[in-house]
């Protein structure tokens, strides 16, 4: 007779790249709804469908499983934006990427706040992940005022350093209140408000002046001509 061999059923295991995505998932969705004070790492293993254990194979605490979360989004901002490559003009081109970064403020209020009190106030802050991708964001906002130095557009007594933390102390002083659920702010405003004072201030005299100059010119040329038609009629 025969022997059957009898398999018993077992359980389906994710690859463990799908399962730590699912976690990711999870915890983005709680932290956006509850913030990071009130997150639970109990909730995000129960919308990731495992058990709460189970983070603890991949993160080693709650505020390393947000800080991946973080990143992740971090990163989907710069590498989602096919935008700026098209847009003409230092104004411009700055005005964008102010508002970008107001946009994803805005989007992202928890993910914002947890970046600004939790992750940066880390004192190994400048040897993560989240400061490599905080740089590449600023370096976009360094090389558009750092070129437009090189081309006269822009004055040469400020540095770009100055420049890139007066952008960035703008928007997360105008965005404090919000974050902290006090209050609200324009995106359009609030980017055509920074990006109008440091293009207006930072401007080259000759720059700034030249439609002046041309104003002025145009008033003395039309008071020249004036004064010949006058000078004309008494001869």
């Amino acid at each position: 007779m025969a022997t059957v061999t009898t398999r018993k059923k077992g359980t389906v295991r994710l690859p463990q790249e799908q399962r730590v995505s699912d976690i990711m998932a999870a915890a983005r969705q709680v932290i956006s709804e509850k913030g990071y004070e009130n997150t639970l790492m109990s909730e995000i293993a129960e919308r990731a469908g495992v058990v709460e254990g189970t983070l603890y194979r991949y993160f080693d605490s709650k505020r390393d499983l947000m800080t991946k979360v973080a990143d992740a989004w971090f990163e989907e901002v710069l590498e989602s934006d096919t935008e700026l490559p098209r847009i003409q003009g230092t104004r411009e081109r700055l005005r964008y990427l102010i508002w970008r970064a107001l946009m994803s403020i805005r989007r992202q209020p928890a993910m914002s706040r947890f970046m600004l009190l939790e992750v940066r106030q880390n004192p190994d802050y400048r040897h993560t992940r989240s400061f490599e991708l905080n740089k590449r964001m600023t370096a976009e906002i360094s090389l558009l005022c750092g070129q437009a130095i090189e081309r006269g557009e822009f004055r040469r007594d400020v540095s770009v350093p100055i420049l890139r933390d007066l952008i960035f102390g703008c928007i997360e002083h105008r965005t404090w209140s919000f974050l902290r659920g006090e209050g609200d702010f324009d995106i359009d405003e609030v980017a055509d408000g920074i990006a109008n004072v440091i293009y207006r201030g930072m401007a080259a005299v000759d720059r700034a002046s030249k439609s002046e100059i041309e104003n002025v010119v145009e008033r003395l040329e039309k008071v020249a001509e004036k004064l010949e038609e006058r000078a004309g009629g008494k001869r």
